[in-house]
């Protein structure tokens, strides 16, 4: 464009210096952070990719469009400033690129990591759609956050103002921190319950490090107690204390316990041993990693080494249970899928890092019976084939009869997804609502649940979702629970002063 394209010559200057920035996609290929090689990734828990160095960052950021409507902004569940803080990482301004990254986002080093890019930010850019290869969005995420880290960036926050209403938050996973995180901010005392010996819940106990080291959430739970956050592990409501005893200690109450019942499969065998749920196999191998004593991994039944592994699922969490059984060094591994490649749920990028590593996808095939005496010792399958497309768009998967045929297995991993826990009995509060599939029923505009002054968040209202949604969600319940005490305290003010 010539200057006579632009309503004035200031404009035309902007305009002109900002191009020497930015819009270098035609110019420059995309490039992601270099893998590690296969070989030496499949013999240890370490994160797969390197880090950027700060001229890559810088270059690749320099490829963002900075499009009228930033559709990998739209596609955000946080509706992070992502063009904004790439354009400052292009301009070498990381300080002010960490500062915008963080705040629309309590975490940004975790989605970084493990946020399905290509489903949601990556996958929607407009330089992806016209064929130049998408912004690699997560990898700079990282790299802003991880510089502020290394350069002492992140700092526990300052509150202005202490205010004695205090907050219960049930669940210190991603939302349960995330709301914790923003009410603190605001003044407010706040205490994290959590049944487990660790904050972070999925994080920390479902994730593996190869997507997710453990110091990355430990350094961020240790930011929040430095900041003034309480955190009570080993605690579980309905036992050590009722939702109701608890809320007599607190202004309110935030159940934010995630969804960990694992769904179950009904063919025929399903009891046999050496059959367990995903998260029984993953927290097993993640306290391992932490240097707990885990008896079950130590004594071989929780262990992949040496066995022909059969992992059921196509989402994110079975692509977690294969690589990390090709890592405990299984003899084969395999991936019983009912729909094809196409039509998986998980991360494409997930599925391509589990096939470089060596996992074989069985795709449209379907478990029919469980065979063996008191241990499985295979899966008989039926193969599947696609007809219509059903409520969710995706092709709906038929048997193909008389098609069964015998997978040798030693150990079955069930990756079917997960369901809500009972919490009404669980937390010996009956009245509490919920809807047809388990989860809270909350009031969609205020989050509060059917009783006063609790609120729920997270997995546990909207079902098992990603990450980045559950953080969404707790900063949203912060902001109705604060509107909820400021009106708690002018109600209190108004009857001491009649």
């Amino acid at each position: 464009m010539t200057f006579k394209h632009y309503h004035s010559l200031k404009t035309w200057i902007i305009y002109t210096l900002m191009n020497k920035k930015m819009l270098q996609f035609v110019g420059l290929k995309q490039e992601t952070p270099e893998k590690r090689g296969t070989d030496k990734r499949k013999g240890d828990f370490n994160e797969i990719y390197k880090d950027y160095i700060t001229n890559k960052a810088t270059e690749q950021s320099s490829r963002c469009s900075q499009c009228g409507v930033p559709f990998c902004q739209i596609h955000c569940p946080l509706s992070n400033n992502i063009p904004d803080w790439l354009k400052l990482t292009a301009e070498g301004r990381l300080k002010e690129a960490y500062e915008v990254s963080q705040s629309t986002n309590n975490m940004p080093e975790v989605c970084g990591r493990i946020c399905p890019q290509d489903r949601l930010c990556e996958g929607n850019c407009v330089i992806e759609q016209s064929g130049h290869g998408t912004v690699t969005i997560g990898s700079i995420e990282k790299y802003i956050t991880d510089t502020a880290w290394d350069k002492g960036w992140v700092k526990p926050f300052k509150v202005k103002r202490e205010l004695k209403q205090s907050v219960g938050i049930i669940g210190a996973g991603p939302a349960g921190m995330a709301c914790a995180e923003e009410l603190r901010k605001s003044g407010y005392q706040v205490t994290i319950y959590d049944r487990y010996d660790r904050p972070g819940g999925l994080l920390i106990y479902g994730i593996p490090n190869f997507k997710l080291e453990k110091f990355v959430v430990e350094r961020r739970t240790k930011l929040l107690k430095d900041s003034g956050i309480k955190f009570v592990q080993n605690f579980e409501v309905g036992k050590d204390k009722t939702l109701y005893e608890l809320k007599e200690i607190h202004d309110a109450i935030l159940i934010a316990t995630g969804v960990y019942k694992a769904r179950e499969i009904e063919v025929p065998g399903h009891n046999l041993q050496n059959i367990f749920p995903a998260m029984d196999f993953l927290t097993a191998s993640n306290r391992k990693g932490l240097g707990d004593k885990v008896k079950l991994f130590d004594d071989g039944t929780l262990n992949a080494e040496g066995k022909n592994v059969v992992v059921i699922g196509g989402g994110d969490t079975a692509m977690d249970c294969v690589r990390t059984s090709v890592r405990q060094k299984a003899k084969s591994v395999k991936c019983l899928y009912r729909r094809d490649r196409e039509n998986m749920p998980g991360s494409a990028r997930e599925v391509g890092n589990a096939i470089e590593e060596g996992v074989e996808f069985v795709w449209l095939t379907s478990p029919k019976n469980f065979i063996g005496t008191n241990k499985v010792e295979a899966v008989e399958v039926n193969q599947m084939k696609l007809g219509e497309p059903d409520s969710s768009g995706r092709r709906r998967p038929e048997i193909d009869q008389g098609s069964e045929y015998k997978i040798p297995a030693d150990l079955v991993i069930k990756s079917l997804g997960f369901d809500p826990e009972n919490l009404p009995n669980l937390f010996d509060a009956k009245e509490l609502v919920v809807s047809q599939w388990g989860t809270l029923k909350i009031d969609l505009k205020s989050m509060q649940t059917n009783l006063d002054g609790i609120f729920a968040a997270g997995d546990i209202v909207r079902g098992a979702s990603l990450v980045v949604w559950a953080i969404r969600d707790g900063r949203d319940a912060a902001v109705q629970i604060e509107k909820y005490l400021q009106l708690k305290a002018n109600k209190n003010k108004s009857v001491v002063a009649a």
